[in-house]
């Protein structure tokens, strides 16, 4: 060859060479992961959450963008989807190299001839395209986009088995509108695991995959010519129902719908929590069976919390169990609603721990005016009756409230709300101004959740410490709030159902067969209706009531909530009975009657050096005189259509005031022991109690209009 043809071969060796490297170049594919990358960075759009010994209790949706569960190995989907999906998409799968150049080969004879062909994408191109979206760009790709798919997909061949292109091709397909995944199709679709999808499912699945919007006659049509088989007529049926209303893609019990709304934050999370199964069963159906029997006209809504005495762990939390609820997503075991009766235990326990009184001490339960700020406050008890004197232990078992407001006033509402703060009440968050006398009776706002954890510490000896509900948190330390002994003695007055046999009756829905303390509680307006109680193994507080505020109707402690927590205590005490319970050190029992037989003799419980065993009311002189009635601050309007001679007001004086007299302004009204009526006319009055110095001992101010 001459000089110069050597140079002009040596040209276009170098022509070709160049148009090669830029043909490289131009259809030059991107890096694509590994497999075991693609399944590492797979994250499902839904979470989930399991119950302390692994069990699914519930999932939720977190991603909105697709909708896909957790990654489905192949050895997990039923062998017929595989080699029936291979069959009508890439029949020649397992022999080519990532690129099907028979399928290639024949495309290009059939668009040579001006005939329509399948096309000659395989599994492997597909998956390229899933994992790099600019190399299926369906509708607007160029002979590049082409080429770097099928060089993109000889890549992948050599560094992926068969199967893990085939299972990567099942997990990141799309199958119909968002769902993504043969998990999310299988339940989506046909409301079964991939494991049991059958071979019509398969087969449908398959005639599918080109046209996800398709309308179920002609999917119905496309897996009758995929299956071959004579007669289609079943396709048409199972066409129509495949694509009728969506089937929910969680196959979860669904026993925890508020909590995975709470904790269920992150896509593809699994939280263990400390639930148990079990437990929130039987919760679930207690609720769910009492609220059936009021019916949705007289209280629409529940909530039940357990818990482990010793752990804090809560065992079941069901924040509602919809039904006839007209606010099903409020989950009540967090919501704030009134307290009621619920927050006297720790009022008589502060009383008892700071020496003010015994669970024998006796208490006025009469009438009572207190003035305050906002004017009267006259407390009343639920029954509108009153027992007058009456122990502690009774005042309390039997739920009293004028005691709770007299026990409040040797305590202090400054304190008692401090020492609701230190029990987890956090939602008090003014001081004790605000709340007054009437937080004796609850009139405070609070949670179940935290009056579970405020009734745990009563049974642990007055230790607080949170509650937990994951397995990832760690048990925090306990918290001294109440004394050992005090609490030890509160609930052993909430164990006894002698004591409260007078409000509730002898065989109410709080007797159980074994000892467990108790507390009912019913707010204003009969709005919410409480029971907490605890063994020596289990907390279980219960709120029935209306998630949205409205009251209830002939709905009380013992008929509304209390036959839940009877239910639910009485399957735990079944798995778990309850253990003996000692006193601990500090605390005596002693033999005691009472002076005027009010109540019966019995042993009674005391912190150690307050014992009695004669408990008799105060001689008058021991008491100091003073005007009980008009109370300070009240206001009384004259009746125009009663004669007003027949209209007076009693004069009352407590303690010892034999030798004392009333003024009245001015006015010498005569002995204080007389009971002198008065009748003074329209304006501001100042009565006064004075001994025979003349001091002035008590007075009051009180309004006539």
């Amino acid at each position: 060859m001459s000089r110069h043809g050597t140079r002009i071969a040596l040209a276009v060796i170098a022509a070709l060479v160049l148009i090669a490297a830029i043909l490289d170049f131009a259809t030059r594919p991107p890096p694509l992961p590994s497999y075991a990358a693609v399944r590492a960075a797979w994250r499902p759009s839904e979470a989930w959450l399991y119950d302390r010994h692994g069990r699914l209790l519930d999932s939720a949706r977190v991603d909105f963008a697709r909708r896909r569960l957790a990654w489905t190995p192949l050895a997990d989907i039923a062998p017929v989807v595989a080699s029936t999906i291979i069959a009508a998409e890439d029949r020649r799968f397992r022999q080519h190299g990532g690129v099907d150049w028979l399928a290639v080969a024949g495309g290009l004879r059939a668009r040579l001839q001006g005939r329509s062909s399948r096309g000659a994408s395989t599994l492997t191109m597909q998956v390229a395209g899933f994992l790099d979206p600019a190399l299926a760009n369906p509708g607007a790709r160029t002979w590049r986009d082409k080429v770097a798919q099928a060089r993109a997909a000889r890549a992948i061949e050599t560094r992926w088995s068969k199967d893990e292109i085939v299972e990567a091709y099942l997990n990141l397909a799309g199958f119909r509108s968002e769902a993504q995944g043969i998990g999310a199709a299988a339940l989506g679709l046909f409301g079964k695991t991939p494991s049991a999808l059958t071979r019509d499912d398969a087969l449908l699945l398959a005639a599918l995959l080109p046209q996800p919007q398709a309308r179920p006659q002609a999917l119905a049509r496309r897996a009758c010519l995929l299956s071959a088989d004579i007669d289609c007529a079943r396709f048409a049926g199972m066409a129509a129902s495949m694509l009728g209303p969506a089937r929910s893609l969680a196959l979860d019990p669904g026993l925890a719908p508020h909590l995975s709304d709470h904790l269920l934050a992150e896509a593809g999370a699994r939280i263990t929590t400390t639930l148990d199964t079990r437990v929130q069963r039987l919760a679930i159906a207690a609720l769910s069976r009492q609220l059936q029997g009021l019916g949705g006209t007289r209280a629409r809504d529940g909530a039940v919390i357990v818990v482990d005495n010793s752990s804090g762990d809560v065992l079941a939390w069901v924040g509602g169990v919809g039904g006839t609820s007209t606010a099903p997503a409020v989950d009540n075991a967090r919501a704030y609603r009134q307290a009621g009766s619920t927050l006297k235990p720790f009022l008589y326990a502060q009383g008892i721990e700071r020496g003010y009184l015994t669970a024998a001490s006796i208490l006025d339960d009469s009438p009572v005016q207190l003035d305050t700020a906002s004017g009267l406050y006259v407390p009343q008890n639920y029954d509108r009756a009153f027992k007058g004197p009456v122990s502690a232990r009774v005042a309390l078992a039997g739920s009293l409230n004028v005691p709770a407001v007299r026990t409040l006033l040797l305590v202090g509402v400054e304190p008692f709300r401090d020492r609701l703060w230190d029990s987890g009440y956090k939602g008090l968050v003014e001081d004790g101004g605000h709340y007054g006398f009437s937080l004796a009776l609850g009139s405070a706002e609070v949670t179940l959740a935290e009056q579970v954890a405020a009734y745990r510490a009563l049974a642990r000896g007055g230790r607080w410490s949170p509650l937990r509900l994951t397995a990832a948190v760690p048990r925090a330390g306990d918290r001294p709030v109440t004394t050992p002994a005090a609490a030890w003695i509160v609930a052993d007055m909430l164990a006894d159902n002698d004591a409260r046999a007078a409000t509730f009756g002898s065989d109410s829905a709080l007797r159980l067969p074994f000892r467990a303390s108790v507390k009912t509680g019913t707010s204003k307006a009969m709005r919410d209706n409480w029971c907490i109680g605890f063994t020596d193994r289990f907390t279980v507080g219960v709120w029935i009531g209306n998630a949205q505020g409205d009251p209830m109707r002939g709905v009380s402690g013992t008929s509304g909530a209390a036959p839940v927590w009877r239910d639910v205590m009485t399957a735990l005490q079944a798995r778990a009975p309850a253990s003996p319970v000692s006193p601990p050190p500090g605390v005596e029992q002693r033999r005691i009657a009472f002076a005027d037989a009010r109540e019966p003799p019995r042993r009674e419980w005391f912190v150690a050096g307050t014992a009695q065993t004669l408990i008799a009311a105060a001689p008058p002189a021991s008491r100091r005189p003073r005007i009980t009635n008009p109370a300070r601050g009240s206001v009384y309007a004259l009746d125009p259509d009663v004669p007003i001679d027949r209209q007076r007001l009693v004069v009352a004086v407590s303690g010892d005031a034999a030798r004392h007299r009333i003024v009245l302004d001015a006015r010498d009204l005569g002995a204080a022991d007389a009971r002198p009526q008065l009748l003074p006319g329209p304006g501001v009055h100042r009565l006064r109690l004075v001994d025979l110095s003349g001091r002035v001992v008590d007075q009051v101010r009180f309004t006539i209009r």
